[in-house]
């Protein structure tokens, strides 16, 4: 892959990794409209070491506040907010871990090698997360904010990650963040919780697929472009859901999702 195909990609990965509009759907159409290679194993776990460190970077303060809480409330019995999100992060990671991994398998199988196949499932997800998106956030309300998330929210929000494994177009951050709606989660809590859910299961992937990547120049541009991105896209997405609703996000999926189709006939 080239320096500039990288840089693109890493750009692409920071943009959509965090706003609902699913970041895998965008990494497998940008080379299949171009006529690029295929993302390689390297380069896709490359693009997500720079969105992670994005999280990190943005989150840094929030997680050391956790992981003392976490720390404090098994160890010296001290009941705290940010003792009890710790721990329900972590609950909430281990079942969407195992998920993850099964249904990675199950797209595997379905998906297969008919590229047009692939993408014309990409924009059915994306047409019907988009309308999904728009609906739950339409008519929910927002009684919750993140302090005050429960357990069972936690749980059911962590564990939505893994239908994004599975399907490409459904986007971790959309179906996140629709579950976290449905639940009357506020917005801007809805993005914090789905961002520090995406924390552990990002770092874990990363880890497990750490031995295909390799080092070059366009792999480390892409890691540069991804983050700076992404640090920039969650500043912008955690100050507009402050007032802002997800209906641009929805719509957008459905008109890429369209546009997906009518390309993937022409070919």
């Amino acid at each position: 892959m080239t320096i500039v195909e990288s840089l693109i990609l890493g750009i692409v990965q920071g943009l959509t990794e965090f706003l609902p509009i699913s970041s895998s759907a965008h990494l497998n159409v940008f080379p299949w409209l171009f006529g690029w290679k295929n993302l390689s194993e390297g380069m896709d776990v490359a693009l997500h070491i720079g969105t992670l460190l994005a999280l990190v970077i943005f989150f840094w303060k929030d997680w050391i506040n956790l992981i003392k809480g976490g720390y404090r409330k098994v160890v010296k019995k001290e009941n705290s907010q940010d003792g009890k999100i710790f721990w329900y992060l972590v609950i909430a990671t281990i079942p969407a871990g195992i998920l993850s991994l099964v249904l990675d398998k199950v797209s595997e199988i379905i998906f297969g090698e008919n590229i047009n196949f692939q993408m014309k499932i990409i924009a059915c997800t994306l047409i019907i997360m988009g309308i999904i998106l728009y609906i739950v956030d339409k008519k929910s309300k927002s009684t919750v904010d993140y302090n005050n998330i429960t357990l069972k929210q936690a749980v059911l929000v962590g564990i939505s990650q893994a239908i994004a494994a599975a399907f490409p177009g459904v986007s971790r951050s959309g179906i996140t963040m629709t579950v976290a709606r449905s639940l009357k989660i506020d917005r801007e809590s809805a993005a914090k919780l789905s961002f520090m859910l995406a924390m552990p299961i990002t770092f874990a992937a990363v880890i497990f697929e750490l031995p295909k990547f390799t080092f070059d120049i366009a792999l480390l541009l892409g890691i540069l472009a991804s983050f700076i991105t992404g640090v920039l896209v969650i500043k912008f997405l955690m100050n507009y859901l402050k007032k802002g609703s997800f209906k641009a996000f929805a719509i957008y999926r459905i008109i890429f999702g369209i546009i997906i189709i009518l390309v993937s006939f022409m070919r």
